[in-house]
């Protein structure tokens, strides 16, 4: 039968690599319900078109007549507005991609959730900022969760999941971004440009400042904890500059599974959409004699204290992880906006959370989306205030 696909977030990096995986498939096999984006109408009509989607929904209202022209004189159906980006994750489908960037990725990626369908999660804020809630919410629907970073989706793959007292610890890698190898002094001066420069992986803006800073590594790491069930001193992060192992599972018999590949997003995705079988994907396939030579090394915790703070904000637990995370979108916001120096993004995070530890405002973890929003709208306005004040 041929298996019904949406996808949240499909102008970005993901989603575009998820559509090619579609593209190469027999339409017997794959086809498209919905597709939505946040503002790239011209794109967003484009792919619906190619792909002859059922449903798209674009987020900002801004570029609504742009998609509206577009689609005019095809039976595809318009929503404008985030209430139509939840929508489109109703509709029916038996795989979601959920690829929208930062916390506006919660409440559509929950709507897929209800359905009960398998939902590849390539949002990682999902889980940072409601993990109890969005883990419960996976059970109870009777969703099955498929990981599509790269790290997490590695240790799907070889983790024994029905034995976890047979599991040690779970071992993510990291490339290190652009400036692994940079002096301290030399971060002080880095443009938006060279952070934007990552060695390895091909990114979109946001994730791709992440990756610099290590917060990318510290939110995954906070991931790992709720997809795996896993407390933090379980969870180790190294750094693995040729992203050709993506991360480890260590058993406590002293084997390490690890799962290998090119540095190709697509290997994931197709992972993930294929779902209990695998299905192929057009990545370069690893030579071994031509590989030069594999390294690891610990993380610079003093150079990148965002990976301190996520690993800080996972142990107090409660909201603190969604505080973390919204901070941090404000912050690379105001770096990429040159609001900030690539520094000041993890004393922003770090004074955000500490303010708001002051006020107890850490708790427990909350139950409900409204005060995971409420909280998420909370930590920015404190994150947009200290930017102003530098």
């Amino acid at each position: 039968m041929t298996k019904r696909i949406t996808i949240l977030g499909s102008t970005g990096s993901i989603g575009e690599s998820t559509l090619d995986l579609v593209r190469r498939a027999s339409p017997d096999e794959l086809s498209i319900v919905s597709l939505t984006a946040n503002t790239n109408a011209v794109k967003l009509a484009a792919q619906a078109i190619e792909f002859n989607a059922e449903y798209v929904a674009l987020a900002s209202p801004e570029n609504a007549h742009v998609l509206k022209e577009a689609l005019s004189g095809t039976n595809i159906k318009i929503g404008i507005g985030p209430e139509a980006v939840t929508e489109a994750a109703e509709r029916k489908a038996d795989f979601c991609m959920a690829a929208i960037i930062g916390a506006a990725g919660l409440q559509p990626t929950l709507a897929a959730v209800d359905q009960g369908i398998h939902v590849g999660l390539a949002n990682k804020e999902c889980l940072v900022c409601a993990g109890d809630l969005f883990m419960q919410r996976v059970i109870s629907k009777g969703a099955t969760l498929l990981p599509v970073d790269s790290e997490h989706n590695a240790i799907f793959q070889v983790l024994e999941r029905d034995k976890p007292k047979g599991v040690k610890r779970l071992i993510l890698t990291a490339s290190g971004g652009p400036f692994r190898e940079s002096s301290l002094k030399k971060l002080q001066s880095v443009t938006r440009a060279d952070a934007l420069a990552h060695p390895v992986w091909k990114m979109g803006a946001k994730i791709s400042i992440d990756s610099a800073t290590l917060m990318n590594k510290g939110l995954e790491l906070i991931e790992a904890s709720y997809l795996f069930d896993r407390p933090s001193s379980e969870i180790d992060v190294v750094v693995h500059p040729q992203s050709i192992i993506h991360s480890m599972v260590e058993y406590i018999d002293g084997s390490v599974l690890a799962q290998l590949g090119s540095p190709d997003m697509r290997t994931p995705i197709a992972y993930s959409m294929g779902w209990p079988k695998r299905m192929a994907a057009p990545v370069e396939r690893l030579d071994f004699t031509k590989l030069n030579g594999l390294t690891f090394f610990e993380p610079d915790v003093i150079k990148f204290p965002a990976l301190r703070l996520a690993r800080e904000a996972l142990i107090s637990g409660g909201k603190a992880p969604c505080v973390l995370n919204a901070a941090n979108e404000i912050a690379v916001a105001a770096f990429l906006n040159d609001q900030i120096s690539f520094l000041d993004i993890s004393k922003v995070v770090e004074s955000v959370l500490n303010k708001h530890a002051a006020r107890s405002c850490f708790g427990v973890s909350p139950q409900e989306v409204d005060e995971i929003l409420a909280t998420d709208l909370a930590a920015r306005n404190t994150a947009h205030e200290h930017i102003v004040s530098l």
